[in-house]
């Protein structure tokens, strides 16, 4: 069906602009030979099974120079909804979506496609099979990003690493205490200059071996032979000593009271040394990677992790740029109806949830580039355009709280006001603006765009010339030649401290690309004591680091997100991982008893 079916498409295509449905075609072998690409003898093949299939008519032409008559029997919309149907159902989403691309649809038609692909999204149990498998699907609205504990820099993506990966702790945001992991135990010497990590025995890895101190030493020198944007936050590091098998100690040249968050950090996932995980990805994490391309990730359940087995045998993520929702789905499908689960119309009546994520968006100017938003008093302009308490208020959404910090809790604390538009006029006449031209960048999604076109409104009324510069991922070197300003959003973990002080040291994301050395000398010199205060005093210096952001207007605060989930009210196990997202291997489905 799938041939037959694509080679009418190719022949609709291109005859149909022409002549309407059910009216006879006049053709040649040879004009259908280009169309379809193959030889005159295949043609004749593909045209006995277009007619065996009732999808055309054809008669064909009697003696030389006389055209045959060819009638397409059906719309090329229907035939492409019931191929993309039938691709989806056999799991070939990545084909389908390529469908869509391949032949221009209509609006409606588009909308129907998608309802189709939302389907075999979600939470399914699959009954039939011998164990009952349970599946989770889950698309996404943007390409993969690299998945490597050493370089990555996505939320998502590190989402995903800590149900493949294990790191030797994890830090709990409730108790603002560390719990083991692959270590199930610790100790520091009294001046904080050493720190001894006693190993779980037994765990394996994916591809089988046991975990030894070995692989925690080849782990950190990974992160250092590729020059992890991560490995700046090591440097105290002066020696590691393996006692045993299962003992390892860390020696640093300075007191380092921030040490043990390092090691809860995805960038020290400890990975097999004998394994090359870019070709291979191998952890100790609760999910093994069973396929990974750049259209799907496959991740089956670890029947030896060293935990508790996961409930959901298997989770796969598919990479759907611009054709999947941005909503998390975590619905079940018709499948477990049938099994006295919840029906369609309960379903409907399944939980979406809101949950607030750490961080913001907020608009960031590239200093790199030449321009007069290197001027104070065209960032301030922009500061006052670029008003938080307006822009929840005007634009809604999923903004939830005006920022004026990465962290909610300080936001919530501030006093915001809304300056009138007069009074950013008066500051660009008296910074003698001439009408130069600020360029804006922003992604291509809904809110990003939203507010693009929010701020240009503004900016229209004050005599501000923004020029958008919609772009569908930032890289980086078109960023820094084209665009003088442009809306991000930064999401941070749990343990705040270590997202804060990573955003700031990391040399892998934009603030670092972005910013002067000048500037990125300032806030290194305010930072520098960090690993060496107590939690409170942190706290204190990433405020105060922060604040320069803030007051020079190197960085203009936006809005805090809320974050929306759909799940089955027959889905359990709901636990909040990483990054605000569910904590996968917690999640169950309960189907209830049979009628």
């Amino acid at each position: 069906m799938d041939t037959s079916s694509t080679h009418y498409l190719c022949l609709a295509s291109a005859l149909v602009p022409a002549y309407p449905i059910q009216q006879p075609i006049p053709v040649t072998i040879e004009q259908l030979t280009g169309i379809l690409c193959c030889t005159p003898r295949n043609v004749k093949f593909i045209l006995r099974r277009l007619e065996e299939q009732a999808l055309i008519a054809w008669v064909p032409g009697r003696g030389r120079g006389h055209c045959s008559q060819l009638t397409l029997l059906r719309s090329r919309d229907e035939v492409l909804e019931e191929l993309f149907q039938d691709m989806v159902s056999k799991g070939r989403m990545k084909h389908a979506t390529e469908l869509m691309a391949e032949y221009p649809v209509s609006e409606p038609l588009k909308e129907r496609l998608l309802a189709v692909l939302d389907k075999q999204m979600g939470l399914r149990s699959e009954p039939d099979s011998a164990s009952g498998q349970e599946v989770l699907r889950i698309s996404r609205n943007r390409s993969m990003e690299k998945l490597d504990p050493a370089t990555v820099y996505t939320a998502f993506e590190t989402y995903l690493l800590g149900h493949i990966c294990s790191t030797l702790i994890t830090y709990d945001a409730q108790s603002r205490a560390f719990q083991p992991g692959l270590a199930h135990t610790w100790e520091a010497n009294e001046s904080r200059t050493s720190y001894l990590f006693y190993l779980r025995k037994g765990v394996r890895f994916h591809h089988g071996r046991m975990m030894t101190s070995r692989d925690v030493k080849e782990t950190l020198q990974r992160l250092i032979n590729l020059g992890s944007p991560a490995s700046c936050h090591f440097k105290d590091i002066a020696h590691v000593e393996l006692e045993s098998d299962y003992r390892i100690r860390f020696d640093l040249q300075q007191p380092n009271l921030f040490f043990l968050h390092l090691f809860s950090s995805i960038y020290m996932s400890i990975l097999p040394y004998d394994a090359d995980f870019s070709q291979h990805p191998v952890g100790t994490g609760p999910y093994q990677v069973l396929d990974l391309s750049k259209d799907v990730l496959v991740l089956g359940a670890f029947d030896l992790y060293y935990g508790i087995r996961p409930l959901l045998d298997r989770v796969e993520i598919w990479y759907l740029p611009h054709l999947a929702s941005s909503v998390r789905q975590y619905q079940l499908t018709d499948a477990s109806a049938d099994q006295g689960g919840p029906t369609a119309a309960q379903e409907v009546q399944g939980h979406s949830i809101e949950y607030p994520s750490l961080g913001c968006r907020y608009i960031m100017f590239n200093f790199r580039r030449a321009g007069i938003h290197h001027q104070l008093a065209i960032r301030q302009v922009l500061r006052i355009l670029y008003n938080p308490l307006s822009m929840v208020r005007e634009l809604g959404g999923s903004r939830s709280l005006p920022a004026d910090s990465f962290l909610p809790w300080r936001s919530s604390g501030h006093l915001f006001t809304e300056p009138p538009l007069e009074e950013a006029q008066a500051l660009l006449q008296a910074g003698g603006y001439q009408g130069e031209e600020l360029k804006l960048a922003y992604r291509t999604r809904k809110e990003e765009q939203e507010e693009a076109l929010w701020l240009l409104e503004r900016g229209r009324k004050i005599g501000l010339n923004l020029v958008l510069y919609p772009v569908t991922e930032y890289g980086l070197p078109e960023l820094i030649h084209h665009a003088d300003l442009f809306i991000c959003e930064e999401v941070l973990e749990d343990d705040w401290q270590w997202g804060m002080i990573n955003y700031f040291h990391n040399e892998s994301n934009y603030l670092h690309d972005l910013l002067l050395d000048s500037q990125k000398a300032e806030l290194a010199e305010t930072l520098e004591p960090f690993s060496r205060l107590a939690a409170e005093d942190r706290a204190k210096l990433l405020d105060l680091a922060e604040s320069k952001l803030r007051d020079d207007c190197w960085v203009l605060y936006g809005c805090h997100m809320n974050k929306q989930a759909q799940f089955s009210q027959s889905l359990f196990g709901l636990e909040a991982g990483s990054f605000g997202f569910l904590d996968i291997s917690k999640l169950w489905v309960k189907p209830g008893f049979s009628s």
